[in-house]
C-alpha cells in the first residue's frame, strides 16, 4: 500500500485496530467472569487457563493458524494450506517494502491482528466446562490441538471460502444454486455464532462428558465464590464485544454501527428475559442470572448482527436469554458437569442466534414475510451449524482420549479436594490461613515437594503437590 492508500485507509484501521483490542480484553474478561463463578480455592487456575490460551493460540496463529483459516490454498473447502504463508510468509510486506493490502482496503497485518483475537476467546470459552478438576498440563496441549484442527477449519469453511460460506463451491451453492457465481442462499455467521460459540460449546460438553464430574456433583460442588467478579467479567466482555460485532462489519460505516446498536439491544432483552425466568421460577432474580443473561444475549446476537434490526434484536435477545436459563439445568439433567454452563450460554444460545436469525433476518427472514427464501435460508443454517457442532465434537472428543492416554486429565483426588490452585501453580488467590492443605494426603505431598530456592529478604512461596 503506498502512503496514500494508507492515509485513506487509516479510518477504517484505526476502528479495526481498536476492535482487535476490544476483542483481546474479552479473554480477560472471561477470566473475571470464571474466576468469580469457581470455587475460592480454584479461582487462579481457572483464570490461568485463559491466560494461558493467550500464550498458546497467538504462537500457533503466526506460524500456520492464519495460512490454516485464511492465507493458504484451500483444500478440499475444509481448510487452507498450513504451510503456504508459514510464519506470516509474505503476508505482511511485499517485496518493495509496502505493506500488503487486506481484503478491507487496510493492511492485511490489521486483519491477522483481528482475527487472532477471536481464535483466543473460541478457546477459552471452553475451560469453563473443566473447572477445579484437570491438569494444566492437559489443558494447554488441548488448546494447541484443538485450535488447529477444530477452529481453523471452521473458521476457513465458514469465512474464507470453504464448504460452509458462500462460494460457489458450498454446501449452500449446491443446494439452491448459485446467483453472480456465488451461493444463491448464502449462510450468515456475521461475528461467529457458528466459528466461535458453537465449536466451543460443542468442544466444551464432549469433554465435561469425557473427563466427568467433580467429586460430589451435583449435590457438593463449590458455589461462585466472588459474585461482584462474575458481574465485572459480564461487564467487560459486554464491552469487549463491540469490538467483536461491530468490528466484523471490517469498516468504520453504518454497518459497524447497526451491529453496536443491535448488540446493545439484545445484551439488555437477554438480560431481562433470564431474570424473569429466575423472578418466576425461583422467586428472586440474581446476580449471577443477570450477568448470564448478557453473556447469553451476547453469543445469541453474535451470528446475526449485521443482519437484524434493533426491533428483531429485542426478540431474539429476550428469547436467547430465557432459552440459555432454561438449559443450564440440562446437566442436572443429563448428568454431565459443565461447571460453568458453557453448553447452555454459549452452545445453546449459539445455536439459536445462528438458527434463528433465518426468522428475523431483514429483507429475507420468515417472519418478515420472505417465506420462501427464508425456510432455504433456515436449512443452510442449521446445515452450518451441525456440521461445525459435529467437526468439533468428533475432534474434541479424538483429542480427549489421546490426552487422557498419555499425560491423563485429572488432578489428584487430593488436589481436587483442597483445592488445584495450589497443587498445579503452588499459589493461592486468597490467603486462607490455615484452611488450606489441611488434609493428610495433601500435606504428605507438599512435605515431599523440594522447595524453591529462597532469596535474601523474600518469604518463602507455598510449596505445591505433585500431580
Amino acid at each position: 500500500m503506498t502512503h496514500d492508500q494508507l492515509l485513506t485507509a487509516s479510518g477504517d484501521t484505526g476502528w479495526m485496530l481498536m476492535s482487535a483490542s476490544l476483542v483481546l480484553l474479552m479473554t480477560p474478561g472471561l477470566a473475571l467472569f470464571y474466576g468469580g463463578m469457581a470455587g475460592r480455592r480454584s479461582a487462579l487456575n481457572m483464570m490461568m487457563m485463559s491466560f494461558a490460551a493467550m500464550a498458546v493460540v497467538p504462537v500457533i496463529y503466526v506460524l500456520w493458524g492464519w495460512s490454516a483459516s485464511y492465507g493458504g490454498d484451500d483444500l478440499g473447502g475444509i481448510i487452507g494450506n498450513p504451510l503456504q504463508t508459514f510464519g506470516l510468509r509474505g503476508e505482511i510486506m511485499d517485496s518493495a517494502g509496502n505493506f500488503i493490502a487486506g481484503d478491507g482496503g487496510y493492511p492485511r497485518v490489521v486483519d491477522i491482528g483481528f482475527q487472532v483475537t477471536f481464535a483466543i476467546i473460541a478457546v477459552a470459552i471452553i475451560s469453563g466446562a473443566l473447572a477445579g478438576r484437570v491438569k494444566f498440563g492437559a489443558w494447554l496441549a488441548f488448546v494447541a490441538g484443538w485450535v488447529s484442527l477444530a477452529y481453523f477449519p471452521i473458521a476457513h469453511m465458514v469465512w474464507d471460502g470453504g464448504l460452509l460460506s458462500e462460494s460457489e463451491h458450498s454446501i449452500a451453492a449446491w443446494l439452491f444454486g448459485t446467483r453472480s457465481g456465488e451461493a444463491a442462499v448464502a449462510p450468515v455467521d456475521f461475528a461467529g455464532g457458528t466459528v466461535v460459540h458453537i465449536s466451543a460449546g460443542a468442544a466444551a460438553l464432549v469433554l465435561a462428558c469425557f473427563v466427568g464430574p467433580r467429586t460430589g456433583f451435583p449435590m457438593k460442588v463449590d458455589k461462585p465464590h466472588n459474585l461482584p467478579m462474575v458481574m465485572l467479567g459480564a461487564a467487560l466482555l459486554w464491552f469487549g464485544w463491540y469490538g467483536f460485532n461491530g468490528g466484523s462489519a471490517f469498516a468504520a460505516d453504518g454497518m459497524a454501527g447497526l451491529a453496536w446498536m443491535n448488540t446493545t439491544a439484545a445484551t439488555a432483552a437477554a438480560m431481562l428475559g433470564w431474570m424473569t425466568v429466575e423472578a418466576v421460577r425461583d422467586k428472586a432474580a440474581t446476580s449471577l442470572g443477570a450477568a448470564s443473561g448478557a453473556v447469553a444475549g451476547l453469543v445469541s446476537i453474535t451470528p446475526a448482527a449485521g443482519v437484524l434490526t434493533p426491533l428483531t434484536s429485542l426478540a431474539l435477545g429476550a428469547i436467547g436469554g430465557v432459552i440459555a436459563c432454561l438449559a443450564i439445568g440440562l446437566k442436572y439433567r443429563f448428568g454431565f458437569d459443565d461447571s460453568l454452563d458453557v453448553v447452555g450460554v454459549h452452545l445453546c444460545a449459539g445455536l439459536w442466534g445462528t438458527v434463528a436469525l433465518a426468522l428475523f433476518a431483514e429483507g429475507r427472514g420468515v417472519l418478515n414475510g420472505h417465506v420462501g427464501e427464508g425456510l432455504k435460508l433456515l436449512v443452510v443454517q442449521v446445515i452450518i451449524a451441525l456440521v461445525a457442532l459435529v467437526l468439533s465434537g468428533v475432534v474434541t472428543l479424538a483429542l480427549a482420549v489421546l490426552l487422557g492416554a498419555t499425560v491423563g486429565w485429572r488432578v489428584s483426588e487430593a488436589s481436587e479436594s483442597e483445592g488445584i490452585d495450589l497443587g498445579q501453580h503452588r499459589e493461592s488467590a486468597y490467603d486462607l490461613g490455615d484452611a488450606v492443605g489441611t488434609s493428610q494426603p495433601l500435606m504428605r505431598a507438599l512435605q515431599e515437594t523440594p522447595r524453591p530456592a529462597i532469596g535474601p529478604n523474600r518469604q518463602p512461596r507455598a510449596a505445591a503437590a505433585k500431580e
